[in-house]
């Protein structure tokens, strides 16, 4: 393993300190480079600009636009990024999303440290790699006719339905994305629609009942 992750340069996105501090040993020990952390997806756009990492590890749950905003707004100007993503929760949902978006890689942070490594050394030499716990479930969700109604929301709608769930305000959530209260405002009405629910309440627990948050 060391020798295939030897070298390369790593751009760490993840909101918690600890986390971060984690994954740079992991990497140092084998020889990699993290030459820049963000702790915002914002953060993590503009270091890759600064520093073209060989991979970007980026955390799903992000303050400000998250993860899979900041994906797909790096993959609008650097459409050849190796991008790594990380979630705590074992959906299907948001991996599918992800790659979908064009994220070379997804993985559960509960996996081991050997499996995060060989993660990283998969996209870096951008192969696709998706973590073998999701797999299944992932598979499931592709081909069952009975997939949840938050597939059915684009991705903008998907990261805003995401701040919503955990009780960020339409105004907090303009301020996250740069957008009007009233842009927010419509993908709010278009996600109620989609989703059949009536109050911020009844979102909440549809994010629960997918996964895509911890209750």
């Amino acid at each position: 393993m060391s020798n295939e992750l030897e070298g390369l340069r790593i751009v760490l996105a993840d909101d918690h300190a600890v986390v971060r501090l984690g994954f740079r040993l992991l990497l140092e020990g084998v020889g990699a480079e993290v030459v820049a952390e963000a702790e915002r997806g914002e953060g993590a756009i503009r270091l890759y600009a600064e520093h073209s990492p060989d991979v970007l590890v980026m955390d799903v749950s992000m303050p400000g636009i998250g993860g899979l905003a900041a994906l797909e707004r790096l993959l609008g100007v650097a459409p050849k990024a190796r991008v790594l993503m990380l979630s705590a929760h074992e959906d299907a949902i948001v991996p599918v999303r992800a790659m979908r978006i064009g994220a070379r890689g997804y993985l559960c942070k509960r996996a081991s440290p050997e499996e995060f490594l060989r993660a990283v050394g998969e996209v870096a030499r951008d192969r696709r790699y998706l973590d073998p716990a999701l797999a299944q479930v992932v598979a499931l969700a592709q081909l069952s006719g009975t997939a949840s109604p938050v597939e059915s929301l684009t991705a903008k709608e998907l990261a805003v339905f995401m701040k919503l769930a955990i009780g960020r305000s339409v105004g907090e959530v303009a301020e996250d994305f740069c957008l009007s209260a009233s842009t927010v405002g419509t993908h709010l009405y278009h996600i109620k629609q989609k989703l059949q629910v009536n109050n911020a309440a009844e979102l909440t627990l549809v994010a629960l009942r997918n996964g895509l948050i911890e209750g």
